[in-house]
């Protein structure tokens, strides 16, 4: 009798690893603010971020940066591997590979996309993505290119389609046919040089991947709806020209014939107020936007009411100046505090 519960027991759990049904892919992105090793990279005339550097970023300053990413990670994934993670504000696959395979991220079986590009600081977006939920089909940046403005050049749009790991045998209630995911990790121009000077820089940024969209969209057969999943920092609100107007991204709520469907474009049911904080003000520059074949397509699809901004309490610390609570940073400006980043990171979960 014994035995017979025991082997019991033992098909239940293995069942259960093998076709997690009811487990969620989580998919999640993540502005890691600045997140460079600390050598010197003698191609790139920016190196603050180094030990002599304007920032004396030591080998000390880098590993416990790259250790508070890795434990926020974990705690976002819930100790399991996350389907894909976006990234930007990444500077090479030096800090990738010291995060994903020399901390215990590297049980997930993580690999990366990154393409070097144009950015001064030499800073590009990133997509993690874990062998135990997908293999990569292909990869491929989309450079930025305003023919109103040639003489400047911003952060690439990077894209990779993947394909879902299929369930190795039937189960009756699940779908098993391959699900193609297609992905776009944006990092929109920034604000620097002020919201008004640089809303044409992120229009365009816009329109760039509005259009790459479409053509995924326009290529597909009648009867099927791609999956496309937009993210990054946009630098931008929902409300903002670039996102609501020209990528034409709304709430659910407001969704129209055409439009993506934003599911940050209200911080209603999101956990949290926003992303990121300036002054008194948290805004939500962090966002993931999808198309009509996520929402309602068969195979893996958005799990209802699962978009999150990720705001543990270790991220965060009291705001004594503004009030309530801040970014727990690295930096901000010269002065090491030794945090995490200046952005809470997001997520939604896709389910079958």
């Amino acid at each position: 009798m014994k035995r017979m519960v025991l082997l019991c027991f033992v098909c239940f759990v293995i069942t259960n690893m093998v076709f997690p049904q009811d487990v969620p892919v989580r998919i999640a992105f993540w502005n890691m603010e600045n997140f460079f090793d600390p050598y010197v990279d003698s191609t790139k005339t920016y190196n603050a971020f180094t030990e002599d550097g304007m920032q004396h970023w030591t080998k000390n300053r880098f590993y416990r940066k790259r250790n508070n990413m890795y434990k926020a990670i974990l705690a976002m994934s819930e100790n399991r591997p996350l389907g894909i993670l976006g990234m930007c504000e990444v500077e090479n696959e030096y800090v990738l590979s010291a995060l994903f395979e020399q901390t215990p991220l590297k049980k997930h079986n993580y690999r990366w996309v990154l393409y070097e590009g144009p950015d001064k600081r030499g800073i590009d977006p990133a997509i993690v993505y874990s062998l135990d939920h997908f293999q990569l089909v292909e990869s491929a940046v989309i450079p930025y290119y305003n023919p109103e403005d040639t003489a400047y050049h911003s952060r690439d749009i990077l894209y990779a389609k993947f394909v879902a790991v299929e369930v190795p045998e039937p189960v009756e209630g699940l779908t098993h046919k391959a699900d193609t995911i297609h992905v776009f990790v944006n990092h929109w121009p920034s604000r620097y040089s002020g919201e008004l000077e640089t809303v044409g820089s992120r229009s365009c940024s816009a329109a760039i991947l509005r259009a790459k969209v479409d053509s995924i969209v326009a290529a597909a057969p009648p009867d099927y709806q791609p999956k496309v999943i937009m993210m990054g920092d946009l630098n931008d609100c929902p409300t903002d020209p670039s996102v609501y107007d020209v990528l034409r991204a709304r709430h659910p709520s407001e969704k129209e014939e055409g439009c993506f469907t934003n599911l940050f474009g209200k911080n209603e049911g999101l956990g949290f107020e926003g992303t990121l904080k300036h002054q008194t003000d948290w805004q939500i520059f962090d966002q993931i936007i999808v198309t009509d074949g996520v929402m309602t397509g068969e195979g893996l699809h958005y799990k209802e009411g699962s978009a999150r901004i990720f705001h543990a309490d270790f991220m965060l610390e009291d705001d004594e100046t503004y009030h309530g609570k801040k970014l727990f940073r690295t930096y901000i400006g010269p002065r090491y505090f030794g945090g995490f980043s200046d952005h809470l990171p997001v997520y939604i979960d896709l389910v079958r």
